[in-house]
């Protein structure tokens, strides 16, 4: 039966192989703060959001939120605009330049998870997505 301490070695060595534990580069390989990319990933999505929500999505809090979009937009990638209705809210919507960003982002992303995802024997492809679900649920338990 796992432990506790199997599942941080486990955890640990899952970061490590998948790049997490380098902060100014995604595991796909692109040299841009994964924070950043998630935020991409998520505005080209859903188009332009509060930031309040990308604050939740992103599960960050408001100030450092506020500090990345900051970042995004001096890259050109995106920019704040007032949201309608609501004098104190602000949207964040991407650019056409970061539009192309996460479009590029998106291609690098799909290329790396479907090498990982063709070195998984077929037979276990649907436990593994299973047991990361079940860890991720027991995580927002916590």
């Amino acid at each position: 039966m796992a432990d506790d301490r199997e599942l941080q070695e486990a955890v640990a060595r899952f970061v490590r192989a998948f790049g997490l534990h380098q902060p100014d580069q995604t595991p796909c390989g692109r040299p841009i703060p994964v924070s950043e990319a998630h935020a991409l990933g998520e505005l080209a999505r859903d188009g332009a959001l509060r930031q309040n929500d990308l604050a939740h999505r992103l599960r960050l809090e408001k100030s450092t939120t506020s500090r990345l979009v900051t970042q995004l937009i001096n890259r050109g990638w995106a920019e704040r605009t007032p949201a309608p209705g609501d004098g104190r809210g602000v949207l964040v919507q991407l650019t056409p330049t970061g539009v192309n960003a996460a479009a590029q982002l998106a291609t690098a992303r799909k290329a790396r998870f479907s090498a990982v995802l063709d070195r998984v024997p077929p037979g276990e492809r649907a436990d593994v997505l299973r047991a990361l679900n079940i860890l991720t649920e027991a995580i927002d338990e916590t």
